[in-house]
């Protein structure tokens, strides 16, 4: 890809729609507003607080990442989305429940105003809950252009200059490339012929994509991770991103074991529960839906340790993952980490990691940087796979036949190097023999 000769300025309003809008939309949306008047301060978004080094280290000259490329301004952002359930984004925050009651207050006539838009949903993909508040149509494709829809009249009504779409609902059940994914052209038969392999959100990324609307992918569910869905980004010009947002314990397992490995530390097994009681862990008692969050959370190790290359060190790993739901929790997640590694001399050591987190916060940030990021590509002249966006996700999407990239370290050297390249800056290698000269 040719390096931007230009970036398109921020102009105008942006819109950010939502496929479902529980809790991790909801506090995204909150939380936008709060600190759009001065009430909290965007703790967790690399976008709003943090900085890039240009040059070099005696040159001292480390810009906001904000200042530095033309992110559009949280007062241009205008919510919207669907659901599958009619309540407006202040009654679904309640249901949530993740807000502190000084919050929900202060947030209430703003959320009070933003109501979903019919989804489009097929309970034979989420099998552990229903709604109501559902799209009718005699196949998918009548389903998908419902979406198109939706989408232009939402930009027309608001008066946006551009849109980005975000998946935010539940883990779909593990679906499998098939043929009907390979084309653009076997898609649209699939999606009216309502071909068992084409999930939900997948009409809602088609209809994006195909309507030149950024789209990115928070939950493991297959979605834009086949050949047709890419093309037509390509086609149309659209980045797209994915897939399931890294917050809590993957986010864990990216930061520890980077560092193992750099110090050539083996490890015999990573032992990995968690107990959650929001929706999303409601959703994964399902077996299907905890298949496809399960290939996601396990991928993880085994592409950033590399046991093909280091057998003595990892080819014998043991890793399992369980989620259990456990209503009491809510949107308060527990995850424990049982991590068998060993040293010289093949001693065995042990870590144990308890942490209790709070799984919206910790996604909210996660789902603003990817909408301001995503506008920026398009704005960019970037389309296709948004590699460079890596480090939010548990399972990146990446080129065909190219394995991903999961440390956590290397995804954000490659994520602000993507932005030095984009603006025609010196990209950094730390290399650093120039100051020894």
């Amino acid at each position: 890809m040719d390096k931007p000769s230009k970036i398109a300025p921020a102009k105008g309003k942006l819109g950010v729609l939502f496929p479902g809008m529980g809790a991790v939309s909801t506090t995204v949306m909150a939380g936008v507003e709060l600190v759009r008047r001065g009430k909290a301060q965007p703790i967790g978004s690399v976008t709003q607080l943090g900085t890039i080094r240009l040059g070099k280290r005696t040159d001292g000259n480390t810009p906001a990442i904000k200042d530095f490329v033309p992110l559009a301004g949280l007062k241009d952002i205008v919510f919207g989305g669907w659901d599958i359930f009619k309540d407006n984004a202040y009654q679904a925050a309640m249901t949530a429940g993740v807000l502190k009651f000084e919050h929900q207050g202060a947030v209430k006539p703003f959320l009070s105003t933003i109501k979903p838009m019919k989804a489009a949903f097929d309970r034979n993909y989420v099998k552990a809950i229903d709604g109501t508040h559902v799209k009718k149509g005699k196949n998918k494709y009548e389903l998908a252009l419902q979406l198109k829809q939706d989408m232009a009249n939402f930009k027309k009504e608001n008066r946006l200059n551009r849109l980005v779409v975000c998946w935010t609902g539940s883990t779909e059940s593990f679906v499998k490339p098939e043929e009907v994914h390979s084309t653009p052209e076997k898609f649209v038969e699939a999606m009216k012929a309502s071909h068992p392999a084409i999930a939900p959100s997948m009409l809602y990324a088609w209809a994006a994509v195909t309507s030149g609307v950024p789209f990115a992918n928070g939950a493991p569910n297959l979605t834009v991770d086949i050949p047709a869905i890419q093309q037509l980004a390509h086609d149309h010009n659209v980045p797209i991103c994915g897939k399931d947002f890294k917050t809590g314990q993957t986010l864990i397992k990216t930061i520890l074991a980077p560092g193992f490995k750099a110090r050539m530390l083996g490890l015999a097994g990573w032992f990995s529960t968690n107990i959650l009681g929001n929706r999303d862990g409601e959703v994964l008692e399902d077996p299907g839906s905890f298949k496809t969050k399960e290939e996601s959370k396990l991928s993880v190790l085994e592409y950033i340790l590399q046991p093909k290359l280091y057998p003595v060190l990892y080819g014998k790993m043991h890793h399992k993952v369980r989620i259990n739901y456990y209503p009491p929790r809510g949107d308060d997640k527990e995850g424990w980490d049982n991590i068998d590694i060993f040293g010289w001399l093949n001693y065995p050591m042990q870590i144990k990691v308890d942490f209790l987190c709070k799984d919206s916060i910790l996604a909210a940030p996660i789902v603003l940087d990817l909408v301001l990021f995503m506008d920026l590509a398009q704005r960019a002249g970037m389309r296709g796979i948004q590699e460079w966006l890596s480090f939010y996700f548990k399972s990146p999407m990446t080129a065909p036949g190219l394995y991903p990239e999961h440390d956590l370290f290397i995804q954000s050297m490659k994520l602000k190097n993507t932005l030095r390249w984009m603006k025609g800056e010196e990209l950094i290698t730390h290399l650093g023999q120039e100051y020894y000269d």
